[in-house]
C-alpha cells in the first residue's frame, strides 16, 4: 500500500512541468563558492560543499556532479518521476563510506513529494520522489551519486513497469557479460519481449523489458526466475542463476533475477556510479553490444554529448506507449 503527499495537485499540470523541463537546461551550478542557493522555477534549492572533491584522481567535484544531473534532467526525469527513491549517500565522495537511506530526511523543502509505502512489518516509510530538476538537485546534494528508484510507480507500488536482468560478471570477464547479454536478448525476442540494454556503470549490464502494468512484483520476479533458470541450464559454462555466492560456480556471469523482488532497486539509467572513472549507467544499442562496448566508454565527461547526438535510447522504457509486452502472452 502506498500514499502520496506533500505537493499541491497543480504540480502535475503539464504546462508547469514543461516550464521546469526548460528550466533544467538553464541551470548553472556555481563552482567558485562552497555553498549557494539557486532559484529554479520558483523554488529555492540550497546546495552545499560544492567544491568538495568527489573523485580525487579526476578532479571531479560535487559541483561537477550536480551540473551533470542538471544537464541530463530532460532525459533522466521520465525514468524516475512518480517513483519512490532509495537514497545511497556518499558524503565524502566516490571512495568514501556510503550508506543507504529510505526515509526522506527532515527538515526538507515543503515541495519535496513523498511516497509513503507500508512494508510487511507494518512500518510506513516516506520515500522522496524526484519530480523535477529542483528535487533532483536537492537529492544529489545529499551526497547521492547514483539514483535508485522503485520499479513501480507510487500509485501502485506492487505492480512494476518492467522486468529486468542484472548481468553481474563476478569473476567472469566483461566479454562473457556481452556474450550472455546477446543470448538473453535472443531468448527474450523469442518470447516476444522487446528488451533494452544499458551498462550498469559499475561492472555489468542491465537488460530491461518494459511491460504493460498489471502483474504483481512477485509475478514479475517469478517470470524472471523461470527465464534465468532455463538460460543458465542451457549455457552452464557461461552463466549461472545461483544467487548464493558460496554455491555459485566461478567464472560464470550471474543472471540475477532476484533484483526483481519487491523493494529492491537498481541504479537508474543515466546514473553516475562511484567508479574510479566516474562511469555512467548508459543505454546502448544491441548493435553496440555485438560490436563490443566497455563500462569505461561512458563517463560523466562524455555521456552528455552522446545524449545530444542520439537522444534517449531508452525512451520506450519510460513511457506507457513503450510498454507493449503483456504478461498474458506467457500464459497463452
Amino acid at each position: 500500500m502506498a500514499t502520496r503527499r506533500g505537493v499541491h495537485p497543480a504540480v502535475h499540470h503539464s504546462g508547469l512541468r514543461e516550464a521546469r523541463r526548460r528550466a533544467a537546461s538553464a541551470v548553472t551550478i556555481p563552482r567558485n563558492v562552497d555553498n549557494a542557493v539557486l532559484e529554479i522555477a520558483g523554488r529555492e534549492v540550497k546546495l552545499t560543499n560544492l567544491r568538495k572533491v568527489f573523485w580525487a584522481d579526476l578532479g571531479v567535484t560535487k559541483a561537477d556532479l550536480l551540473q551533470y544531473y542538471a544537464d541530463v534532467t530532460p532525459v533522466l526525469l521520465p525514468h524516475v518521476r512518480d517513483r519512490a527513491m532509495v537514497m545511497r549517500r556518499y558524503p565524502n565522495g566516490a571512495t568514501g563510506e556510503a550508506f543507504f537511506m529510505k526515509r526522506a530526511p527532515s527538515p526538507r523543502p515543503d515541495w519535496i513529494e513523498i511516497c509513503e509505502i507500508e512494508h510487511d512489518s507494518g512500518n510506513v516509510i516516506g520515500f522522496p520522489i524526484v519530480q523535477d530538476v529542483a528535487s533532483l538537485l536537492w537529492l544529489v546534494n545529499l551526497g547521492c551519486i547514483d539514483l535508485n528508484q522503485w520499479y513501480a510507480r507510487c500509485d501502485d507500488v506492487d505492480r512494476p513497469d518492467y522486468l529486468h536482468f542484472d548481468l553481474d560478471p563476478g569473476t567472469a570477464t566483461f566479454t562473457q557479460v556481452l556474450e550472455t547479454a546477446l543470448i538473453v536478448h535472443e531468448a527474450l525476442r523469442g518470447l516476444g519481449m522487446p528488451d533494452y540494454v544499458k551498462t550498469t556503470g559499475s561492472k555489468g549490464l542491465h537488460v530491461y523489458v518494459p511491460i504493460v502494468r498489471g502483474p504483481t512484483q512477485k509475478d514479475v520476479w517469478t517470470a524472471a526466475k523461470t527465464i534465468a533458470l532455463q538460460l543458465a541450464r542451457a549455457h552452464p559454462r557461461l552463466m549461472t542463476a545461483e544467487y548464493k555466492v558460496a554455491r555459485r560456480p566461478a567464472s560464470r556471469v550471474l543472471l540475477d533475477y532476484n533484483q526483481n523482488a519487491w523493494g529492491r532497486t537498481l541504479a537508474s539509467v543515466y546514473s553516475v556510479r562511484p567508479h574510479p572513472r566516474a562511469c555512467v549507467s548508459t543505454p546502448v544499442t544491441w548493435d553496440e553490444v555485438t560490436r563490443g562496448v566497455a563500462i569505461e566508454d561512458f563517463r560523466i565527461d562524455n555521456v552528455r554529448e552522446r545524449i545530444t547526438r542520439l537522444g534517449d535510447l531508452w525512451a520506450p522504457v519510460a513511457h506507457d506507449r513503450g510498454r507493449r509486452f503483456d504478461f498474458a502472452r506467457l500464459a497463452s
